[in-house]
């Protein structure tokens, strides 16, 4: 039977500003890309292991799911999730797996800190269900990416929503010199509010962001367009020194699986998801909870992580060249060893298993 807890990280964690140069040993020591590759992950996980863990969609999915019971080892779960706060635990070997968007591994290399991605998500049918939308300020006229230009745009780098702008910039064949970026943190309701207060033209708004958005700002011309881009990829994310510790290797293998099928159930039961984890746990509406589960669409975990690498190289590069960063190899980012746990879960689930 596993054992949970909860852990408070804030007396681990120390200010991003300090640490984003100088990487302790701890959050550089793992093995190497090579020695990684070759090292088997135990068939069998000690149950005395310990993780922790800053999924919180997925511990509720789990929890919901009756999928919690089946994980055979200890863990401590963390309230955190996404790039700045993983990272922050990550260097303070606070945490041993989070999730997150496909921007913080890359910031996370170009900052010292050694980590992997151990597991991919995708939605079907991408372009029609973006995480993100593009909203427009109210009085401000974009209904197309080229109109973009000389405008105020949002701007977070080392976050996805920063990624996702210099794409958009990219797409519509104009530069960072083509517009000016605002750099607000992404977090909560900031952009929305920025719009809504003429501090910026555009900004990236995801989630119910982009429904309360409409509703409190479109009757004074607020308003939001697609970017038609793919936007959807999302991690299990762990540093490698958690993933080169054979007990804690093995230990993750099994959250992998049992994360997919959890993430996968509450795609198949939409009515307890939304009450579950949108209404009692988020504390939103109902209808706030409608509206996300058919904004998320699908969730699909592939078996071959060819096309994730290669998506990844091409925002790497993009990065680096707006950024003025060194440009580097994506396949160092992905524990390919954990490639088809999710997809094999799945599977088997789907096969007759529990």
């Amino acid at each position: 039977m596993p054992r949970f807890g909860h852990v408070a990280l804030a007396a681990a964690l120390v200010a991003p500003l300090l640490l984003a140069g100088c990487a302790t040993d701890d959050a550089e020591g793992g093995a190497s890309d090579e020695e990684l590759a070759a090292a088997e992950i135990p068939a069998t996980v000690d149950p005395e292991t310990t993780l922790t863990i800053g999924t919180p969609e997925a511990q509720v999915a789990l929890e919901l799911s009756g999928l919690i019971d089946e994980i055979p080892f200890t863990v401590e779960w963390a309230n955190i999730s996404g790039g700045p706060q993983c990272s922050e635990a990550f260097r303070a070997n606070a945490l041993d797996v989070c999730s997150a968007a496909e921007i913080p591994s890359i910031h996370a290399h170009w900052t010292g800190l050694d980590t992997k991605l151990v597991a991919t998500q995708f939605r079907q049918d991408p372009v029609d269900h973006p995480i993100y939308q593009l909203g427009v300020a109210p009085g401000v006229d974009v209904t197309s990416l080229e109109d973009l230009r000389g405008r105020r745009i949002a701007f977070s780098p080392g976050q996805a929503q920063g990624a996702l702008v210099l794409r958009v910039l990219d797409a519509a064949g104009l530069t960072t010199d083509d517009v000016e970026l605002v750099e607000i943190p992404s977090t909560g309701d900031v952009y929305p509010t920025a719009l809504g207060n003429g501090e910026v033209d555009v900004a990236p708004i995801g989630g119910v962001n982009i429904r309360r958005y409409l509703e409190q700002y479109g009757p004074d011309g607020g308003t939001t367009i697609f970017h038609g881009l793919r936007d959807d990829p999302g991690h299990l994310w762990v540093p490698t020194s958690s993933v080169s510790d054979p007990r804690k290797a093995a230990a993750i293998r099994e959250f992998i699986g049992l994360w997919a099928r959890a993430l996968t159930w509450a795609n198949e039961h939409p009515e307890e998801w939304i009450q579950g984890y949108y209404v009692e746990d988020q504390g939103l509406s109902t209808e706030d909870g409608e509206y996300l589960v058919e904004q998320n669409g699908v969730p699909e975990f592939p078996a071959d992580w060819s096309g994730a690498i290669e998506r990844q190289q091409q925002t790497i590069e993009l990065l680096a060249e707006e950024l003025d960063r060194e440009s580097f190899d994506a396949e160092t980012l992905f524990d390919r060893r954990y490639e088809t746990v999710a997809a094999d879960a799945i599977a088997e689930a789907e096969g007759g298993g529990s």
